[in-house]
């Protein structure tokens, strides 16, 4: 975020109110010169995007660009009930999964929002942004959650699983729980990461009316710059979401982006093998990061949450990496500024970055 964009400053025309609650959300930095530089912050997929995609993209006529996008992604609905074999009114779009959680927070958090203390920097700004009362519910001591900690919390719920920043993801049965706690109860599962090896909420929509999944095709799917997400329930709430959607940004998928995410979702062999050479490279690395003295949280996403060793600080690590040119990600809070956060790149660039933490722990046996 640029200084220009950091708070509204003094304008006479803001609302007072929003005044009062907006605090933007912060992007990982995004370098203008990349060259040379190993770029380990945004937790983007190291691989290309799907030949297939690729080869969808190229067939499109530029001209048709003056043409509007289908405001009921139909192609890409279909192929999303294709891949998880639900019926396409158990679906919605967005422009990005910031954008289905946006119009969640709207429709769904009238009598608040309940969510982890370390967690997605985002849902702090969309409670502020929509006047939404806030309640924070404390992770355990080793980051993780159990669903007596929601005991008697009637607001909507909302868990990353797996966490960010952490990469812990919850147990099913965890999840199982929380949603039979109260049905009454919205609970939000934003599955951002859960290709990469977490358990998946979806198996559990025939048994819970009160379940709500987002996904994303930014990490899993190589699509980040595309901005393509979709959420899976029952219809009932698909519902509420496709008219809160047509009420802001029907158009809020552009043609590229649903030829780009039908496509995607079409090539499973691809989406298989790049996740699971990302998953082998992460285990790979949380192994060489142990064998340095770090403490590497298990992690069930494409990145890692580290702890250097005593004698560097995060701080101290996270400069002594960008001399070397390598950029991660640093959460500066009372309960993750001992940390950083390690997005998964390709197994040369672990490598890199394995090589620079082991010369600034000054140690020889990496």
């Amino acid at each position: 975020m640029t200084e220009s964009t950091a708070r509204p400053g003094a304008c006479r025309f803001l609302d007072e109110t929003l005044a009062r609650t907006l605090a933007p959300y912060t992007p990982g930095e995004q370098p203008k010169d990349v060259a040379d530089l190993l770029k380990l912050n945004t937790n983007e997929n190291p691989y290309p995007p799907s030949p297939q995609v690729v080869s969808a993209l190229a067939a499109q006529d530029p001209a048709d660009a003056r043409l509007y996008p289908d405001p009921e992604a139909t192609s890409f609905k279909q192929a999303l009930s294709e891949t998880f074999g639900r019926p396409t009114s158990w679906f919605s779009v967005g422009n990005g999964s910031d954008e289905l959680l946006a119009m969640s927070f709207l429709a769904f958090a009238g009598q608040g929002i309940a969510f982890p203390d370390v967690t997605y920097g985002f849902y702090p700004t969309l409670a502020g942004l929509f006047g939404r009362k806030v309640r924070i519910v404390a992770l355990h001591e080793d980051f993780t959650w159990s669903p007596d900690d929601y005991h008697g919390i009637r607001e909507t719920v909302v868990i990353p699983n797996p966490n960010a920043p952490t990469g812990i993801a919850a147990p099913l049965d965890d999840v199982r729980a929380l949603l039979a706690q109260d049905a009454d109860r919205l609970v939000i599962m934003d599955e951002a990461y859960v290709d990469f090896g977490a358990a998946s909420a979806v198996s559990l929509l025939d048994d819970f009316d009160n379940l709500l999944v987002l996904r994303t095709m930014s990490k899993s799917r190589s699509l980040a710059g595309a901005r393509i997400a979709f959420s899976l329930s029952n219809p009932e709430i698909a519902r509420v979401l496709e008219v809160v959607r047509f009420s802001f940004n029907p158009y809020n998928l552009d043609r590229a982006a649903l030829v780009a995410g039908a496509a995607a979702c079409r090539d499973a062999a691809y989406f298989e093998q790049t996740r699971e050479r990302v998953m082998a490279t992460r285990e790979r690395t949380a192994s060489a990061l142990r064998g340095l003295g770090c403490t590497v949280l298990p992690s069930a996403a494409n990145f890692l949450f580290v702890r250097p060793p005593a004698a560097v600080s995060a701080p101290r690590y996270i400069s002594q990496l960008r001399e070397r040119g390598i950029i991660v990600r640093y959460f500066n809070a009372p309960r993750t500024s001992g940390h950083v956060r390690v997005s998964i790149g390709l197994p040369q660039d672990m490598d890199r970055f394995i090589a620079a933490s082991a010369e600034i722990f000054d140690r020889k046996d990496a």
